[in-house]
């Protein structure tokens, strides 16, 4: 998923000399902490009502608030893995989408990104996900993989990061196609690969709120 297919078009932004009070109903109207914020085709930034209530100033123009996010955005190639990534750098729960030129094409709610990811084959089959610490050096999806392959698996997606409680470890994210990881761990742990944890689908068929739980269990978010 690119963020061309991610786009909101049910969220139109604020122009930059709609007035506070507008921005406000908007938000109401669309239940949303922040709205953006738009001027001839450019982003200005996004703005939340705590920003308005700290002026107390309902008829100030928004583009004249100390707004935030001006670099919350993604390109319309851009992949889902990073929308994430400059949602999660810039605290917002939106991400702006510009085109090659620079220009405003919409938005993105990291709600809809995750519903949309939630139903894709990776995480609608059924399976478990493995979560793996190990350093730098040791770090080798084709071995991993041959090592999971030998137990009659296959990894369905993976997703690979800096370990947040040791700066020289990685952790890996794994999704595979089985629900009893029992044999895979102990062959992993076998190889010494340190496995931090371990989630299974206990049901084929789950509803949207378990979906949604054992993806953000998977992106670990």
């Amino acid at each position: 998923m690119i963020a061309e297919d991610l786009i909101n078009h049910m969220l139109p932004p604020l122009k930059g000399t709609d007035d506070a009070h507008k921005a406000i109903v908007w938000m109401e109207e669309f239940r949303c902490a922040y709205m953006p914020v738009v001027e001839d085709e450019k982003l200005l930034g996004f703005i939340s009502e705590e920003i308005i209530l700290e002026t107390n100033d309902i008829e100030k123009q928004v583009k004249d608030f100390e707004l935030v996010g001006q670099n919350c955005y993604v390109h319309l190639d851009t992949h889902f893995y990073d929308i994430l990534k400059i949602a999660a750098n810039n605290k917002l729960q939106m991400v702006a989408v510009l085109n090659q030129d620079q220009n405003y094409c919409g938005v993105i709610t990291i709600q809809d990104t995750l519903i949309s990811f939630a139903q894709t084959a990776a995480v609608q089959l059924p399976g478990g996900i493995l979560v793996l610490s190990m350093n730098h050096n040791d770090y080798s999806l084709a071995e991993i993989s041959r090592l999971i392959e030998e137990n009659h698996a296959k990894i369905l997606s993976s997703i690979v990061k800096e370990d947040p409680l040791d700066a020289v470890k990685l952790r890996l994210t794994l999704k595979i196609n089985q629900v009893d990881l029992s044999r895979i761990v102990a062959t992993l742990e076998r190889f010494g690969y340190k496995v931090i944890g371990r989630y299974h689908e206990t049901k084929p068929e789950g509803d949207d709120k378990d979906r949604i739980d054992m993806l953000l269990r998977y992106l670990d978010i």
